[in-house]
């Protein structure tokens, strides 16, 4: 592991405070959407990086783009909501690049937009499993091998949901403040152990994911009055935070949510 990988202690400043170089960072739903802009941005950084998810074309296009551009990129599929092939992800990182520095739990779904009284017990389950069970078992996976090592950077993606109610979204807004709070879990739990654990949560960006919501102009009008900033993110906004709490420079802050949501949680 590099010296400063835990961040934490003397080492620490060995280099400069955001340089990623000779770690290893897994980014999880790093095809395309937040993930892939996150990927970029830490293999610009110098980290080299680990993209994960289920569709393999994505994910190929995805590092051919960062290795095109002068990064170092590998993928393999994985559906993290599957115990087995997260634990096998963390196994092929492991024996490829000596292990995982920094984690980034990104993968997430939320196909549905329906009314809580009528949601079935299966798209509930669906999304849970994603978005909650996924996150645990990857920070379990790669945070006991960080643990054996003393030290790493996990980095959850959660969600405005997690901090404010949204309409025909429960299992996504369930999901996301359960990330929230074991993300604050694991950092008391690892702190002394060198392992970091934050949160990022997100409002609304610009991603293939929203492109449909934000085509609806009465619901964008009502997105955006809830925003100071009255836009939407950009993919690229993400990579500022992803690098701080990946890197040295935020070696004291752990069990934290940094809200990258326009202003919506200020208000």
């Amino acid at each position: 592991m590099n010296a400063a990988a835990g961040m934490t202690g003397p080492a620490a400043t060995d280099a400069p405070a955001f340089a990623l170089d000779g770690r290893v960072a897994v980014v999880t739903g790093g095809g395309r959407g937040l993930g892939r802009a996150i990927a970029e941005g830490l293999a610009e950084f110098g980290a080299h990086v680990v993209l994960t998810g289920r569709n393999e074309a994505s994910l190929a296009e995805a590092a051919g783009a960062i290795a095109g551009n002068g990064g170092k990129a590998a993928y393999r599929t994985c559906n993290v909501a599957v115990e087995a092939e997260m634990a096998a992800l963390e196994q092929f990182v492991a024996e490829e690049f000596g292990g995982a520095d920094v984690l980034v739990n990104n993968a997430g779904i939320n196909p549905h937009f329906t009314r809580a009284e009528k949601t079935p017990l299966e798209e509930w389950q669906a999304v849970i499993d994603v978005n909650l069970t996924g996150v645990f078992l990857g920070c379990r996976a790669f945070g006991a091998r960080m643990l054996e090592r003393g030290g790493g950077s996990i980095i959850n993606i959660s969600s405005v949901a997690g901090h404010v109610g949204i309409a025909r979204t429960a299992a996504y807004c369930a999901a996301k403040g359960g990330v929230e709070i074991l993300t604050k879990s694991l950092a008391v739990e690892w702190a002394r152990r060198g392992v970091r654990v934050n949160c990022i949560a997100p409002g609304y960006f610009e991603t293939d994911l929203t492109a449909g919501m934000r085509e609806n102009e009465a619901l964008t009008a009502d997105l955006l009055s809830k925003i100071p900033q009255q836009r939407f993110g950009r993919p690229h906004e993400l990579v500022g935070a992803t690098v701080f709490l990946a890197s040295a420079a935020s070696a004291y802050v752990t069990g934290q949510t940094i809200m990258a949501d326009g202003g919506w949680t200020a208000m």
